[in-house]
């Protein structure tokens, strides 16, 4: 039977990663996720996994890479600039079509900026952050128990396409504590043909490589990867839709500038205003069709994120320029409160 017990977000993905099947964990500490690192040196050991504090975020990543290339189920945490150190590692892992779980719970920047929550790497987990072209599955929780259950999808989908998935959260989502219901343990039940296991002299030797040195090779497993991506975008676009059968106005918001926002939506409400709330749970891919279609019904939009306009770029090529976008944001640390987006919401109504 599934447990109900009160956790903070980031032992929540601890937690929900084990019982995903992740046995193998590689991190370096670094506020705000710590505790997931903490969590999972406690546990590793008592289950026969591996948990590892490498010297480095660079070390973390490429230690993920071998395991993922075993045909394991494998993780890494850290937060914002440690996530920086890990793109190139990233890439690769990309770049050779391997599945691995990344978590970063985001702090204000750019540099080492400080340790308060941020959405402002919105940018780099969504267009690509390391070289190449490439993408990564994105999922965005806004509560604790999304944090767990978006965990578990995340090494679904991660298997299911053969590619890196990430879990963008930020320092409130990591450490605020909430009820979660656990779920029961799980195997991955994915077959991995393709994972460098060993032989055993009954099959031809499998090479995990992004190396291509002919560029009519490298062309072909670019076109061949983006075939996969077109799949993804077609079939894994998830989102909320709140209060916006009859809206004529929409806020646009993701993680805790969502829940916030969705307090705004209904005081808006209360006063009058016909407002709802499209809520992108994942940013790649992101909801396109969902934004496209409000734009043919509402009469402006509101982004609202922790950041200086990140996603108000993909909302403004959603809706193809149609409607007028307007953003409300907080950066540095600080949160948006439900007045302010109450506010750009009115601004919006009046125009």
């Amino acid at each position: 039977m599934a447990e109900k017990v009160l956790m903070k977000g980031n032992e929540a993905i601890a937690e929900a990663a084990i019982r995903a099947g992740c046995r193998h964990y590689f991190g370096y500490p670094i506020t705000p996720q710590t505790e997931i690192a903490a969590y999972m040196a406690k546990r590793m050991p008592k289950i026969g996994g591996t948990f590892l504090q490498a010297e480095s975020e660079i070390a973390a990543i490429n230690m993920v890479y071998g395991v993922a290339a075993a045909g394991m189920r494998v993780m890494t945490s850290s937060s914002s600039p440690g996530v920086s150190l890990k793109q190139e590692g990233i890439s690769y892992i990309a770049g050779c079509d391997l599945p691995a779980l990344i978590i970063n719970v985001q702090r204000g920047g750019p540099g080492l900026g400080g340790i308060q929550p941020s959405q402002s790497d919105y940018f780099q987990a969504t267009k690509g952050g390391g070289h190449g072209d490439y993408h990564l599955i994105v999922l965005a929780p806004a509560s604790v128990q999304e944090m767990a259950d978006l965990t578990i999808q995340a090494f679904t989908l991660a298997d299911k396409y053969r590619c890196p998935a990430m879990l963008l959260a930020d320092g409130t989502m990591g450490q605020m504590m909430e009820p979660v219901i656990l779920p029961e343990p799980q195997t991955s039940a994915v077959e991995k043909p393709w994972a460098v296991t060993g032989t055993q002299n009954k099959r031809p030797h499998n090479i995990i490589n992004s190396l291509c040195l002919r560029p009519e090779q490298l062309e072909k497993a670019n076109f061949e990867r983006y075939e996969k991506y077109k799949q993804i975008e077609a079939n894994e676009v998830l989102y909320e839709s709140f209060m916006m059968e009859d809206a004529e106005y929409c806020v646009v918001a993701f993680g805790i500038a969502a829940r916030v926002s969705k307090n705004a939506v209904i005081s808006a409400r209360k006063n009058g205003i016909k407002v709802g709330m499209i809520r992108p749970i994942t940013l790649w891919p992101f909801p396109t069709d969902a934004i496209a279609a409000a734009a043919k019904q509402v009469k402006g939009f509101v982004c609202a994120e922790l950041s200086m306009g990140q996603m108000i770029e993909d909302v403004r090529l959603a809706s193809a320029c149609t409607k007028p976008v307007l953003l409300c944001n907080r950066v540095g640390g600080m949160i948006i409160t439900p007045e302010e987006v109450l506010e750009k919401i009115n601004t919006l109504a009046a125009l």
